[in-house]
């Protein structure tokens, strides 16, 4: 047998105005979920337990069947682990976004417009070299994702996204803890700095949102997970543009499939991640294909965008593998967001998601029209534990998944933050 998760990062909606109070999965064009709802098993499943933030880092997590309360340490050391960066027992890593704030102090955009891979790497490199050093240094992302290792920091500090403070005061959401002054002298550096580069000056003169603060947030230390293979006695690989999905796999013991034209945003190559998970589901039991887009559309308010990636998923992704099983064999295909992003709030949300489990040697008549929220919520089939969902999906009824590792490499001793 072999297995795909397909994730369309943010995909569950909440009914929207403009579509007649229909989500975008209810309207988009997507033959391929609609069948595989009809065929397979539909259902909902809680990705954000409470008291965690209901973002990629907890949801994916979850998807892939580890519960965050016991594996989850941080956002930021899940996305060092996908961009290879090593750290020291002493070191916390950060996810940094380049964001722009306005002079009001408003968190305006938490991507800086989307800035450019090279225009971003310029101004990280630039933070290193001014605020780095042997305590802190600043490591070049994607776009507006990048990475902070702090020597000797704290991860005993409450941080917020700032895709969850847009439009409002950044400054009553600073990172507050132990190391908080450090953080906070950072960021007001970060923006003197940012604030008349050259790069910025060129980007405000085109009328693009400038790059002009950093936000860290999210800190921790590396998670010790154990493996796919370990859990469910399976290999395989993840195709993703995001250091997060990246890292969590990695966490997973599966490999980083590269994909040439993987950006992250609304020009992916939808054609190219398709054919990269059908190429490797002929040597791998397992292949995980992530989608940032309809999450970019939601937190941009842009409706018809989220509607467009949905199809593109649909056809250029689920599409290539289906028309593929034939030759593949015995396929089990697993479809669902990891959250929800919502048109109407742009942010995540704590919403149960909808997911299928279709099996090419098992068809059966779930009664299901498609495949949409309201659908799957009329479905019996409710996982308030949705880490459970992995257990379903791979491992034959009345199996036990197997007893886990210690969840957390062992620390020494920190040194005090500055």
């Amino acid at each position: 047998m072999k297995y795909v998760l397909v994730i369309g990062d943010g995909m569950s909606d909440r009914p929207v105005e403009a579509l007649g109070g229909k989500t975008p999965l209810m309207v988009a064009v997507k033959p391929n979920m609609d069948r595989l709802a009809r065929e397979g098993t539909l259902g909902t499943a809680n990705t954000c337990p409470q008291g965690f933030n209901p973002g990629t880092e907890i949801a994916v997590t979850v998807l892939m069947g580890y519960d965050p309360k016991i594996y989850f340490t941080g956002r930021g050391p899940l996305e060092a682990l996908g961009r290879g960066v090593e750290l020291k027992k002493s070191e916390i890593a950060w996810r940094c976004n380049l964001v722009t704030v306005t002079m009001a102090d408003l968190m305006e955009d938490y991507s800086a417009g989307h800035i450019t891979d090279a225009e971003a790497k310029e101004l990280m490199i630039m933070l290193d070299k001014r605020l780095g050093g042997e305590e802190i240094r600043f490591i070049p992302g994607v776009s507006y994702r990048h990475l902070m290792i702090w020597r000797g920091g704290s991860d005993e500090v409450k941080t917020v996204a700032p895709h969850d403070i847009l439009g409002q005061p950044f400054r009553p959401h600073m990172p507050a803890g132990r190391g908080e002054k450090k953080l906070a002298q950072l960021i007001d550096d970060s923006r003197t700095l940012l604030e008349g580069h050259e790069i910025n000056r060129a980007r405000r003169a085109k009328g693009l949102h400038t790059a002009n603060m950093i936000w860290p947030w999210s800190p921790g230390r590396f998670p010790k997970m154990p493996s796919i293979q370990q859990k469910y006695g399976v290999v395989g690989g993840v195709i993703s543009a995001v250091d997060i999905v990246k890292g969590i796999g990695m966490g997973a013991g599966l490999e980083i499939i590269r994909v040439p034209g993987a950006t992250g945003y609304f020009d992916t190559n939808y054609t190219a991640k398709g054919e990269a998970a059908v190429k490797a589901l002929k040597k791998s039991d397992f292949v995980v294909v992530h989608v940032e887009a309809p999450d970019e559309a939601g937190h941009g308010g842009l409706t018809d965008e989220k509607v467009k990636a949905i199809g593109q998923i649909d056809e250029k992704i689920l599409g290539a593998i289906l028309r593929a099983q034939p030759k593949l064999g015995d396929l089990s295909i697993l479809v669902m967001p990891d959250h929800a992003t919502p048109i109407s709030t742009k942010g995540h949300v704590v919403d149960p998601v909808p997911f299928i489990i279709w099996r090419s040697n098992a068809i059966v008549v779930s009664g299901a029209s498609g495949y949409d929220e309201e659908t799957a919520k009329a479905a019996p089939l409710k996982l308030d534990e949705g880490w459970k969902l992995m257990d379903s999906f791979f491992l034959p009824a009345g199996t036990a998944p197997a007893s886990p590792p210690p969840a957390i490499v062992p620390d020494g001793p920190l040194e005090s933050p500055a």
